[in-house]
């Protein structure tokens, strides 16, 4: 039987590379054809194409106002803040994705010159001069050049809200309706006597709906007397403004994090509860407020480490989007990663009809079944959720390690970790290895739940579960 299972398990493996192969050669060709298509199209309707990454990345970034700095390496883009110059670094993942074609090509000639200097050691200093090369993050500069790089930018043409291949219903584009640009924000717990505050931060493509409808509910009355609590739409996501102008960089996720709940809710410390994506704002956000975070709860954190001599971002981009058919969460994922315009496509089918899409599930279903899931999955640009996939899961692969050491040294807040066994997007294996950087975090294991079900479906489980964890953090101090 062993011997039985180990030939199948080969010949699937064999099958779905060859399959994964064919249909990925493809959808190569398709996304190069719809680059033109989407050209004439946008010129058509809007008089004007904006420009994309597989042309030309200086010309993709800085038609949105931007100004490149770097394209090899660590790139980095001008955005003007006061009189201050801020440099924030965008992932090269944006504009360095190869064809299957190319890739499979160029690994065989490696492999085969590997073959041939057999014996014979490189050195690099590529990563010695990328060292000496780094530039601060932020400098003071003349206020006369920033009055010209304000005029540069402040005359681009900025491109509709929303765009034509864009969803144009009132849900989705409610911020464009307010004199503030701040994030949606549901806020549920006492106004007065409130103990502590919770910030649940959801993944990517969802929205705050992931914990409305599911913790919020399943709380106990003791716990939504002693805590306030706060479940936001990231940038670009549910009911969030989607700025057709942002490269949705980390930068700008914490500082609409920051503008829209911890500065006008005067919130001094607080919990925080984040899912996939979430993690890497989750650990972000407590690195840069070390002193205010009560409690750390990661739900499947996309954390891969990166083998010596490779690229972090690149690495990640390859273990999160595989450009594998099966499973089918890892194919959605390569389309979402690797094709621009082929995932614009999907946005254009699914998000701007995303209407119907829940008109018909709850038709099929004849209403018993909740959209939240739908609406969650559907409510995004594709400018939001191509930006935000790359700049913040692949363009802080370099920086997780260091937020990782810096919970563990500088953070005495409990760390626990929450991950699906059956997870087929995010294995088990990065919750481990965030266990390893830092050793007081209690990783959790739930059998037979994956990347969604770990919280959908056990809801009132994990809602006691959050509780034990904010008792347990809250005791020391005040028990």
């Amino acid at each position: 039987m062993d011997k039985t299972r180990s030939v199948l398990t080969l010949t699937g493996r064999v099958i779905n590379e060859v399959v994964s192969f064919i249909v990925f050669s493809v959808l190569d060709l398709v996304d190069f054809l719809l680059c033109y298509a989407y050209k004439a199209v946008d010129f058509f309707v809007e008089a004007e194409w904006k420009p994309c990454y597989c042309s030309s990345a200086k010309e993709a970034i800085t038609s949105s106002g931007k100004i490149l700095v770097s394209e090899q390496g660590e790139s980095k883009i001008v955005c003007l803040t006061s009189s201050k110059l801020q440099l924030e670094e965008i992932s090269d993942t944006l504009y360095t994705r190869p064809s299957l074609v190319s890739e499979v090509s160029k690994s065989t000639v490696n492999e085969l010159k590997r073959l041939k200097l057999e014996g014979t050691t490189i050195q690099s200093c590529d990563q010695k001069i990328n060292k000496k090369g780094t530039v601060r993050s932020t400098f003071t500069i003349n206020s006369t050049i920033v009055e010209m790089l304000q005029g540069k930018i402040g005359g681009q043409k900025s491109h509709p809200i929303p765009r034509w291949s864009d969803c144009d219903c009132k849900t989705c584009n409610s911020w464009s309706s307010s004199c503030k640009e701040t994030l949606f924000v549901c806020a549920e717990g006492p106004k007065d006597n409130m103990q502590e505050d919770v910030l649940f931060i959801h993944g990517f493509i969802s929205s705050s709906a992931f914990w409305t409808e599911t913790v919020f509910p399943n709380l106990s009355n003791s716990a939504k007397s002693m805590y306030r609590l706060f479940a936001i739409d990231l940038l670009g996501f549910g009911r969030s403004p989607k700025p057709a102008d942002s490269l949705y960089t980390l930068r700008e996720h914490l500082d609409m994090i920051e503008g829209s709940v911890l500065e006008p809710y005067k919130v001094k410390s607080f919990h925080i509860v984040a899912h996939s994506l979430g993690c890497i704002l989750a650990l972000a956000l407590a690195v840069k407020h070390p002193g205010s975070v009560k409690s750390l709860t990661l739900l499947a954190p996309p954390y891969f480490p990166t083998p010596k001599g490779e690229q972090a971002t690149q690495h990640v981009m390859r273990r999160v989007a595989p450009r594998r058919v099966w499973p089918l969460i890892a194919f959605g994922a390569s389309i979402a990663c690797w094709y621009e315009h082929v995932s614009r496509t999907i946005c254009l089918l699914i998000c701007k009809n995303h209407r119907w899409w829940e008109f018909l599930t709850k038709l099929v279903t004849r209403n018993r079944m909740k959209t939240y899931l739908i609406e969650g999955f559907c409510c995004h640009t594709h400018n939001a959720a191509w930006h935000t996939l790359h700049n913040i899961i692949c363009g802080t692969a370099g920086k997780i390690d260091s937020y990782l050491d810096a919970v563990r040294n500088s953070l005495k807040c409990d760390v626990t970790i929450f991950h699906g066994r059956d997870d087929e997007l995010i294995p088990v294996e990065c919750s481990y290895h965030v266990q390893s950087r830092i050793p007081r975090a209690r990783v959790k294991v739930i059998e037979k739940k994956d990347h969604i079900t770990i919280v959908v479906g056990r809801q009132k489980a994990f809602a006691r579960e959050l509780e034990e964890i904010w008792k347990s953090s809250w005791q020391p101090k005040h028990g």
